[in-house]
């Protein structure tokens, strides 16, 4: 049967191409190698043409030029940048331990090369008169072979905050790891709704589960979620907290220079094109065509779907692009309550509405949404009426605490006024009158004296009196 599909696809390659079958061979080994190479050069392109993409969007966003001396319009901006940085002079600070501050850049960008070995470029085609798929390889849980790169990548991050023997490094390092924990764990259960839909954890048959309509159509929640979390676990604004400058100096690669400082950079890039694939696979339909261009019938057949998966991918880019000119860095505490607390019970929410839709009646489930939705409704307006209760009552507080005097010694030392406060009017006193303790407190804002062992009293400069007025 095997060979009878091998000879009739063999008859009719266009058959071939018009879908992603499974291989009925192992590919030559130079197949694979011109593979592994591909997949390098895409992410090395288009890590070049990225930067430089960001730059002038970023630029005509705030009203620069952006980049466009070096090449055409500036194209070979971002390889003369590259190459500036390798000749820079290599620094290891001396407190730094040398051997894992050396290998954790290695270990941050290694994986981000690993994870797009898993993703489905287009459909089966023919090379050199040899059938293959657009994928360098496909595994039967290619989606947490992913998962694991991502999580490996994390182990560089960290161990060079921890190795360059700075605080801001190692502040930095941390909090990239609370952030990719964090995050990553909403990320991965986005994943459950496309894993319902399709009943697969292959990329390849998430995509053909895909032919008739497209994940983001039936599992909205979990594509919004995923892209908001994608966004945290590639460290980038507005998520960019372990290299906010503002507060960190550089964060993890503050002490980094030269090669590894850009294999850092390198990494970051290479993980938001694996990201942006990996959203194009689970839920844009991979590399079969939009509507109304799937209404070709040669939209998704021969070399193509190559051409629909790039111009996704590139989309999704520019959304990072767009999201870093035009949002302010969160803050710490703000990302991280978002992240727990709103990203990760949401998804455990639709994760089992999307399960009853699956197992259960629509009508029936329907009635029980509607009537979640609308105890929900009642409990909204119940907290709302509460909230606005309670801020009258800080409002009446408030207004009576302005009314009273001011007081800048009632914390027992002098405070300035704030605007609308006023200071108590000073007291005029007689010359030669006899002034109390108290009174002079209250008009030169000096400490009141205290009393001694022989009934004394000593005043803050040191001199003391036996309650006799000087003449």
């Amino acid at each position: 049967m095997i060979g009878a599909q091998v000879l009739s696809a063999a008859s009719a390659p266009h058959v071939v191409a018009a879908a992603f079958s499974p291989q009925v061979s192992r590919d030559l080994w130079w197949l694979i190698i011109v593979k592994a190479v591909v997949c390098f050069a895409f992410l090395v392109l288009t890590t070049l043409m990225m930067i430089w993409l960001e730059r002038r969007v970023v630029a005509r966003m705030q009203q620069r030029i952006g980049p466009n001396r070096v090449g055409p319009f500036g194209l070979l901006q971002s390889l003369a940048d590259g190459i500036k940085l390798a000749l820079k002079e290599d620094i290891i600070p001396t407190a730094a331990d040398k051997a894992v501050f050396i290998i954790a850049p290695i270990i941050s960008a290694i994986p981000a090369f690993m994870a797009i070995a898993v993703i489905p470029f287009g459909p089966t085609v023919s090379i050199a008169g040899r059938h293959t798929n657009l994928q360098l390889t496909d595994l039967p849980v290619a989606v947490l072979f992913i998962l694991a790169m991502s999580s490996m990548g994390i182990y560089g991050i960290v161990l060079a905050g921890w190795s360059s023997g700075s605080t801001y490094p190692l502040l930095g390092g941390v909090r990239s790891a609370a952030q990719m924990v964090s995050y990553e764990v909403a990320m991965g259960l986005s994943f459950v709704g496309v894993f319902l839909y399709t009943g697969t954890l292959s990329t390849s048959g998430i995509v053909d589960g895909q032919a008739h309509k497209w994940t983001v159509l039936v599992a909205l929640p979990s594509f919004i979620i995923y892209a908001v979390a994608m966004v945290g676990e590639t460290n980038r604004a507005p998520f960019d907290l372990p290299e906010g400058e503002t507060e960190l100096v550089g964060g993890f690669h503050t002490e980094y220079t030269s090669l590894k400082f850009a294999l850092f950079f390198l990494a970051e890039y290479i993980n938001m094109t694996v990201v942006s694939a990996l959203m194009t696979t689970l839920f844009l339909g991979g590399w079969r065509a939009p509507w109304p261009i799937s209404l070709w019938h040669g939209a998704n057949t021969g070399w193509w779907p190559l051409l629909w998966f790039v111009i996704k991918i590139s989309i999704v880019l520019f959304v990072f692009i767009w999201l870093r000119g035009t949002l302010p860095r969160f803050r710490y505490d703000q990302f991280m309550k978002f992240g727990w607390k709103v990203l990760i019970p949401v998804n455990l929410v639709w994760i089992l509405l999307e399960a009853a839709i699956r197992l259960g009646s629509r009508k029936d489930l329907f009635i029980a949404c509607g009537a979640i939705l609308f105890v929900l409704i009642v409990i909204s307006f119940i907290w709302d009426a509460r909230q606005s209760q309670r801020q009258a009552l800080l409002d009446i507080e408030a207004e009576e605490a302005a009314s009273l005097p001011f007081d800048p010694f009632a914390g027992g030392f002098p405070i300035p006024p704030m605007p609308g406060q006023q200071l108590p009017p000073r007291q005029p006193v007689g010359i030669g009158a006899r002034v109390s303790a108290s009174t002079t407190h209250e008009m030169s804002g000096s400490l009141p004296p205290t009393e001694s062992d022989d009934g004394n009293s000593t005043h803050a400069g040191g001199a003391s009196t036996n309650g006799a007025t000087s003449d």
